[in-house]
Formats: C-alpha cells, structure tokens, sequence
C-alpha cells in the first residue's frame, strides 16, 4: 500500500473522529458546548489539526450536519435485492433501530432542529436535508405505488415523516416496543393504502 493511500485513509479516520466530537458534544451541550477546542480534546487530537480541517465553528458545524443528512439518506436507500415493497418496508422500520432510539441521537436531533430555528444558514441545510429525505422516501412510495402521481407519493412521504419524528421525540419519555411498532404500522398503512381517483 502507498504512502498516499496511507494518509488519505488517516485524514479520512481524523476528520471522522472530529466530525463524531462535534456531533457528541452537539448531543450532551448543545451548541455552547461545541468549540474549537472543545472538539480537539475530544477527538484526541491537535487543536491545529481541527483547525486544518475546519475553519471555525460553523464550518464545523455545518460539516456535522452534512454528515447526519448523509446518515438520513441511508434510511431510505433503495435496496435492489428487494422487491419495491419491501424496499419501502424496509426503510419505514429503519427509522427505530435501535441505535437511532437512544438519548444520544434524540438529544443531538432536537439541538439540530433548534438550531434551524436560531441560524438562517443552519435552517437552510437543514431545509436542504429534509427535502432530501423526504423525496428519497417519496421515490421509494413511488416505486412501490407506482400508480401514485409524485405530488401523492411526496404528501404520503410528508404524512410519515410526522409519525416518525413524533415516535423520535415520545421516544425519549419511555415509550414501549409495542407503541414504537403501533406508530410503524401505522407509516405502513399510509405509504400502502389503496391508490383512491
């Protein structure tokens, strides 16, 4: 293996360990909590290497948010091992894996979405985000309705994007398997009921 292959795979594992402290001290202190420094100490590393890699706070910022959207399109991947159908299933069960049910990823999605309140530039990528989820999660109604017009699918998609995020929030009282799969149910009939003229 190359030198350069080498250093592109350790600036690759850096930036990653950076952009996971600025997500981890974004979820336990909000955004007071995030500082340059702060996300050095962290990491594990250099402040100077931070400060490489990022220009200031809300590069890093943004960055991170880049990084969960990227974690968002995931969720509604399309999987062309399956069937449209269970495709959509698929990604309608995702939503409550167990590693996007803990207090971690909830606390670090309300300081997010506080965020886009607070900051015009943050509300745009968040925005920009949603809009990516919610067209990937249309495409996958879509395909697996194909008898829907776009406008139906993305008002479907939008219709259980609001069940999701309420399961997120209500996650964080307690809420029991069965209700979490109750409000999973319920996304599957919304993206599967009959196409109606």
């Amino acid at each position: 293996m190359g030198t350069n292959a080498v250093n592109t795979g350790e600036q690759m594992d850096r930036q990653s360990r950076i952009l996971e402290a600025a997500l981890d001290l974004l979820s336990r202190h909000g955004i007071s909590g995030v500082s340059m420094r702060a996300v050095a100490r962290e990491a594990g590393v250099a402040l100077g290497l931070v400060n490489y890699y990022y220009d200031d706070k809300t590069t890093l910022i943004r960055a991170a948010l880049r990084r969960v959207d990227e974690h968002d399109l995931l969720l509604v991947a399309p999987d062309p091992s399956s069937t449209p159908e269970e495709q959509l299933r698929q990604a309608l069960r995702r939503v409550a894996a167990a590693d996007l049910l803990t207090t971690r990823y909830l606390s670090l999605r309300l300081h997010l979405w506080a965020l886009a309140q607070a900051d015009e530039g943050y509300a745009q990528i968040n925005a920009e985000a949603f809009d990516r989820y919610l067209d990937g999660l249309a495409a996958l109604v879509s395909n697996a309705q194909p008898d829907l017009s776009w406008e139906a699918c993305r008002d479907r998609a939008a219709d259980i994007v609001v069940i999701q995020n309420g399961m997120w929030l209500t996650a964080l009282l307690g809420v029991d398997e069965a209700a979490i799969q109750r409000s999973i149910a319920r996304t599957e009939q919304i993206a599967f009921a009959p196409f109606q003229e």
